[in-house]
């Protein structure tokens, strides 16, 4: 009889990816959970373990027997269910988490993580490069297939544009669009072409406003925030039309993607001048200052730091910053003229140890 497997999916798009990519990878059948988590979910959730107290029961899918052999959860907010099944199910459910869990890493079958967390090593623990990625070279040539022709009127080459949001202790202010549009504008005066942007559900209004009111080049602009986009997010295919792309610094997803397709890529800082933090009014917000505190107070395993993830595709010459791309396209940007040679590997590296997991149930 074939294992059953459930997936739990949050309200953040990236940890979703990083599920439904290893999930995919398994070849198994799976059912997607989607799970709605109330505004004060923390509380429940850090005090009480397993539970479903955190969360909106009547909108989120039903969560019934007959219970699934394995469960693929990833972000704070799905951990508490994960676990909730497990008991429900006694003790007869295996738990598999993508990123960093805030349970104690004993309590999974399987963490698959990355270098921007401090998830220690153990024999449960798979850390691999980058974050795990649904998007293939296939089909972001395949999306740009279908909207080439909409795009014919824009000179080459084209710069496509990744455009974030806040996270953790990132602030995505007005002045950082407006440096990040004057960035792509020097970009692209001095290569010629067009530019193909889009931002995300995570990118603020006044932030995305400034950076389309700086941005003076040819440009195709898809927005989360124009009420008048009656298409689909082109991100796919503005990836697969990409001559070279520009993202954000505060996106794993992101940077993972543009990262696999061996063309020019191009980072955005989007942080606060070193030793400026505490003078920016913006950095005293919630999950800024909360990330802050828990840099400094928190144990290593609770802690994030995605400039490690950023320096690590650094040293291995798979991205640049983005200030620093004049002179890098001065001489001709052949330093990004290779790709990793098997973008799904991680996935498929993770996806054996899950039905690994599985394969030792079966056997006894």
């Amino acid at each position: 009889m074939q294992a059953k497997l459930w997936v739990l999916l949050g309200r953040k798009a990236g940890d979703n990816a990083q599920v439904m990519a290893l999930a995919e990878a398994t070849g198994l059948p799976f059912e997607e959970k989607h799970i709605l988590a109330r505004p004060w979910e923390i509380v429940p959730h850090l005090l009480l373990g397993p539970t479903l107290a955190g969360i909106d029961t009547r909108a989120s899918s039903p969560l019934a027997p007959p219970w699934p052999d394995l469960v693929i959860s990833a972000g704070r907010r799905n951990e508490p269910v994960a676990r909730w099944i497990r008991r429900q199910a006694g003790g007869a459910v295996r738990l598999v988490h993508v990123g960093r869990p805030w349970a104690h890493p004993s309590i999974w079958d399987l963490i698959v993580t990355t270098p921007q967390y401090f998830v220690p090593d153990a024999p449960n623990v798979v850390q691999i490069p980058l974050p795990l990625r649904r998007i293939t070279r296939a089909q972001v040539d395949a999306a740009a297939e279908q909207i080439a022709p909409r795009l014919a009127h824009l000179p080459r080459p084209l710069t496509t544009v990744l455009i974030g949001g806040d996270s953790g202790q990132y602030v995505f202010t007005p002045d950082k669009g407006r440096r990040l549009a004057e960035g792509v504008n020097r970009l692209v005066a001095q290569t010629g072409g067009a530019a193909l942007v889009t931002d995300s559900p995570r990118t603020p209004k006044a932030a995305a406003q400034a950076f389309h009111e700086t941005l003076d080049v040819p440009a195709e602009i898809y927005s989360w925030h124009d009420p008048g986009s009656t298409t689909d997010n082109p991100y796919p295919g503005f990836l697969g039309m990409a001559d070279r792309v520009v993202v954000t610094g505060e996106s794993m997803s992101m940077m993972a993607e543009a990262a696999s397709l061996a063309r020019p890529l191009y980072l955005f800082d989007p942080g606060d001048p070193p030793g400026t933090w505490w003078r920016h009014r913006h950095n005293f917000r919630h999950k800024p200052l909360s990330h802050a505190l828990a840099m400094r107070l928190a144990p290593m395993r609770m802690r994030r730091d995605i400039s490690r993830m950023q320096d690590a595709l650094m040293q291995e010459g798979r991205a640049r910053w983005l200030e620093d791309a004049p002179a890098l396209i001065a001489a001709g940007e052949d330093w990004a003229t290779t790709a990793q040679a098997d973008p799904m590997e991680d996935a498929r590296h993770a996806a054996a140890r899950v039905r690994a997991l599985l394969a030792r149930d079966a056997q006894g």
